[in-house]
């Protein structure tokens, strides 16, 4: 938490603790006790977040080479970093900071000219025409840049992209993967949920990993998701986003309960 509250410069948006594996493997094929930290800086309405999930025991995950960078403008980041004494390297010009489990964080050094100081997240892809027919023709997303090994996508201008790169090989994710989430309409969900399924008539082989579920936060609003997989396996989530907004009000106070749990935790390791 340390990288992504005072080197990133992030807010604790809201911390939740769950007593047993979530139904739609929001923290990864594990049973156990695990919390999800959401981090950010605004609020989940209006600004790209990270989800930080922690299952208790599990101490590393093994990288794949699936995820690349996250993109993000910022004239404090650097700053901070060298003042902590983080590591601060430089790739084709821009500042590198690199979060605890080795995730890359691209830093312009410039202030945003958006809301949302987050740019983008870089994924890879093993083939980009199939990544491209995907996330445009089934998901809908707009393509707002495209070069020979590259495309950048999203449904909003405003809103932070996602860039694929083309790496020529296998996607392997190992253990540490993540998932891009997004919440739509409630009644956009069925749509989605069709739109994946006729294109398997086409036998395209798009993966509906958990179908429509309600997942439930203890104290908090339920939510319904369906996860889905590209070609060439992303986890991608759509959340409805009537009960998301109930969800993700910012619970700043929870963030004592975070620092309790890492202080616990701690005290267990030695």
């Amino acid at each position: 938490m340390k990288f992504y509250r005072e080197i990133l410069g992030m807010k604790v948006l809201r911390h939740e603790e769950f007593s047993d594996g979530c139904e739609a493997a929001c923290n990864g094929p594990y049973a156990n006790r695990w919390s999800k930290t959401m981090v950010g800086y605004g609020p989940e309405d209006s600004h790209f977040v990270i989800e930080l999930t922690y299952n208790y025991g599990k101490k590393e995950y093994k990288a794949g080479n699936d995820f690349k960078s996250i993109t993000i403008y910022s004239k404090e980041v650097i700053d901070r970093a060298r003042a902590n004494g983080w590591p601060v390297q430089e790739e084709n010009g821009k500042f590198v900071v690199e979060a605890p489990g080795g995730y890359k964080y691209h830093i312009v050094n410039e202030s945003s000219t958006n809301s949302d100081p987050v740019e983008k997240v870089t994924l890879c892809s093993s083939n980009l025409e199939h990544t491209i027919a995907y996330w445009k023709d089934i998901l809908k997303l707009k393509i707002f840049d495209r070069k020979d090994k590259s495309v950048l996508m999203g449904y909003g201008k405003d809103q932070a992209k996602i860039e694929f790169q083309d790496i020529g090989t296998e996607v392997n994710h190992a253990e540490a993967y993540g998932r891009i989430a997004f919440s739509v309409p409630f009644s956009e969900q069925t749509a989605i949920q069709k739109a994946v399924k006729e294109s398997n008539i086409h036998n395209q082989g798009n993966k509906i990993l958990t179908d429509l579920i309600t997942l439930d936060t203890p104290g908090k609003a339920s939510v319904r998701v369906i996860i889905l997989a590209d070609p060439d396996g992303h986890e991608i989530c759509f959340v409805d986003d009537e009960g998301f907004r109930q969800l993700s009000v910012p619970d700043y106070p929870s963030e004592a309960i975070l620092n309790r749990y890492i202080e616990k935790e701690e005290a267990t390791q030695g």
